[in-house]
């Protein structure tokens, strides 16, 4: 018997998974409403924001963050961020000599309460793999240059624990409020791969 592949097989996953979900709907499986109802869920309610919230509070009240690096599963459910994901969930601290990022090198262990739903880039086998051997290199190709006195910890992320940085809090932000300083942290700066711009 032969097989061909159709076109499809070509087709890049965003295209494949909207046709997918075109089908599912057509055949009223799933329903549009449902559908948009989770992907806001994880692209507004449940995602960078709220982990932005929890390093803007961190910055701003010191108990917050000692609590915070204690037990960051316990502290981030203070702020109403919990759930599926985030049952566990260890936070560490970047500094001018300390540099921390996190991978998962087994598939894509995220904590989605705080950071939604986990970039492309970091399921890829690229940096999952080199991010653990060669993490400078790594963080320059993304932008990221440290000095070479930083010391770089990766920390993998697992079922059982995840990972979640809080960035340096930026110079020249004192004045700043905890609103303020909120549009400022960015996922990837939660991740480890890039660090926090003053405005």
């Amino acid at each position: 018997m032969t097989t061909t592949s159709g076109t499809g097989d070509r087709l890049p996953p965003s295209l494949r998974t909207e046709a997918l979900e075109q089908l599912l709907i057509e055949r009223g499986l799933i329903d549009p409403k449902t559908m948009d109802g989770i992907i806001t869920t994880y692209e507004t309610n449940v995602g960078p924001l709220n982990g932005a919230k929890v390093v803007a509070k961190a910055w701003t009240d010191p108990e917050y963050r000692r609590r915070l690096l204690e037990d960051g599963t316990a502290a981030i459910k203070e702020l109403g961020f919990s759930g599926a994901q985030g049952e566990h969930i260890v936070v560490v601290e970047n500094t001018a000599t300390t540099h921390n990022v996190v991978v998962c090198t087994l598939c894509s262990c995220y904590p989605w309460p705080v950071l939604g739903l986990p970039p492309s880039w970091y399921k890829d086998p690229a940096y999952r793999s080199r991010v653990v051997k060669e993490p400078r290199a790594v963080l320059s190709e993304m932008g990221l240059d440290l000095d070479d006195d930083v010391r770089i910890t990766v920390h993998d992320s697992t079922a059982e624990v995840r990972w979640l940085v809080l960035p340096e809090r930026p110079a020249g932000t004192e004045h700043l409020s905890e609103e303020e300083l909120v549009p400022l942290v960015t996922r990837d700066a939660m991740v480890g791969v890039a660090k926090v711009a003053a405005p």
